[in-house]
């Protein structure tokens, strides 16, 4: 662009190049957060700070869907911030996280038998065992569900190795 263009559309060459070297350094920081999405040991919106999308984990065993929670029942764990539809199950799950969290901190179960850590989807998920499963994909919920005795075998296998690399 000519220098008179520059000046015709507002653009001094001075702009124009702070505008440029911002957009690179915007982009290299959305690749860091998107990379650093998966280094923690519970599924977080890098963002937010909500676990499993907002969504309430009592609501998974008390009502059998995946309900979304709101901002009046909060609490942190596991240095996440969970949110529930009321107050009861805000309580619960203060009482025993360890029981309505997802387990292997919201990754697919599937995937963590193929040793790669993978976030889990809120809305697909399973209820096995008395515990909560969430999956990336429908394909792996659907094949967990037919056979949960397999897939938790070798997730449990390659859990305890894959969590160490996994930022507290």
């Amino acid at each position: 662009m000519t220098a008179q263009r520059q000046e015709r559309y507002g653009l001094r060459p001075q702009r124009a190049a702070f505008a440029l070297l911002a957009s690179f350094f915007c982009v290299a920081s959305l690749d860091f957060a998107a990379r650093a999405a998966t280094t923690e040991r519970v599924v977080v919106n890098r963002y937010s700070g909500l676990a499993i999308g907002g969504f309430d984990p009592v609501a998974y065993f008390t009502e059998s869907m995946a309900v979304e929670g709101l901002p009046d029942f909060e609490a942190r764990e596991a240095g996440a911030v969970w949110r529930f539809r009321n107050e009861g199950n805000r309580a619960s799950f203060v009482a025993h996280p360890d029981i309505y969290g997802p387990q292997f901190g919201g990754y697919d179960p599937v995937d963590l038998g193929r040793g790669v850590t993978y976030a889990g989807n809120p809305r697909f998920w399973v209820v096995a065992g008395q515990r909560l499963y969430l999956f990336g994909r429908e394909d792996n919920r659907d094949a967990f569900a037919a056979e949960p005795a397999r897939f938790l075998k070798e997730a449990a296998a390659r859990w305890p190795t894959l969590e160490q690399g996994l930022a507290q």
